[in-house]
């Protein structure tokens, strides 16, 4: 019995040397004849592309082409057997490429005929010029999205750390002293006086009655100075009205001025005198 014990006990390390597969651990010595496996399933991609001038930026960097300077043909031929490969599984996503295929083969068409005639001192045309614009547009947006990519992102580069503080529920004033307080109504008080307001009131004077006021004055006198009718007291408003009623005595001759000579007194006086 252990003679026979000792050979099954073996059987396990033959096994796993002949199988070709294990299955939930068994080993498996032939594949079932029934197996099928789908032909996506077995697909491999070495490198995958964003898009079809993605594809031509990777052949053209990664043979060291001058990007200004690029050999057509070698490219067009290069993408060309990327494009069968696709074609043969995924038409739809293929059409995309041929139609960057079918730009280039026109470029080397162009290339092959003589160039077209242009002024003297200008040089001709290059056909690659706009398919290089491009690509060199692509290739700066392309490095600019992979600077951006490479900046830590909330969430998959670091968290946002969150810290909880206990607050009390009284809530604290700060402290004030004496000398903020001071300063503070000095404060005030210079901006009370940038705003100041005037009340402007107008002073209500009748000619008229200015006029009765210097007759009044006359009254008895034979001669009185000129600027002894004057109230000098009550300001600019009051000479000037004083002297229009003057004015308006003499016009209407009720006064009569009379100066002796140049620059000697001016003498007032009633033009009529009671009876």
């Amino acid at each position: 019995m252990a003679a026979d014990a000792a050979p099954d006990a073996a059987v396990p390390q033959v096994v796993d040397h002949i199988a070709v597969a294990r299955l939930y651990g068994e080993p498996l010595f032939q594949l079932p004849q029934d197996l099928y496996i789908p032909p996506d399933a077995l697909e491999v991609f070495l490198e995958a592309f964003e898009g079809p001038l993605d594809l031509l930026l990777y052949l053209i960097r990664k043979q060291n082409f001058n990007i200004l300077d690029i050999p057509l043909a070698s490219v067009t031929r290069q993408y060309l057997a990327y494009v069968d490969q696709i074609r043969k599984t995924n038409l739809e996503l293929a059409s995309e490429y041929l139609l960057m295929a079918a730009m280039l083969i026109e470029i080397k068409s162009r290339m092959l005929l003589p160039p077209k005639k242009v002024a003297e001192g200008e040089e001709p045309e290059d056909p690659r010029a706009e398919l290089v614009r491009r690509l060199l547009e692509y290739e700066q947006i392309k490095l600019a999205a992979a600077r951006l990519d490479a900046l830590p992102v909330l969430g998959r580069d670091f968290l946002r750390a969150q810290v909880v503080i206990e607050q009390s529920l009284t809530p604290r004033f700060p402290d004030v002293n004496a000398d903020e307080l001071r300063a503070a109504w000095q404060d005030i008080l210079k901006r009370a006086k940038l705003n100041q307001h005037h009340t402007i009131t107008r002073e209500q004077l009748s000619v008229r009655e200015h006029m009765s006021i210097v007759l009044r004055r006359l009254q008895g006198r034979r001669f009185a100075l000129f600027e002894d009718l004057f109230e000098l007291n009550r300001g600019p408003q009051v000479l000037v009205v004083t002297f229009i009623a003057m004015l308006e005595l003499a016009r209407e001759h009720l006064l009569e001025v009379t100066q002796a000579e140049a620059f000697a007194p001016i003498y007032v006086r009633l033009a009529y005198q009671p009876a």
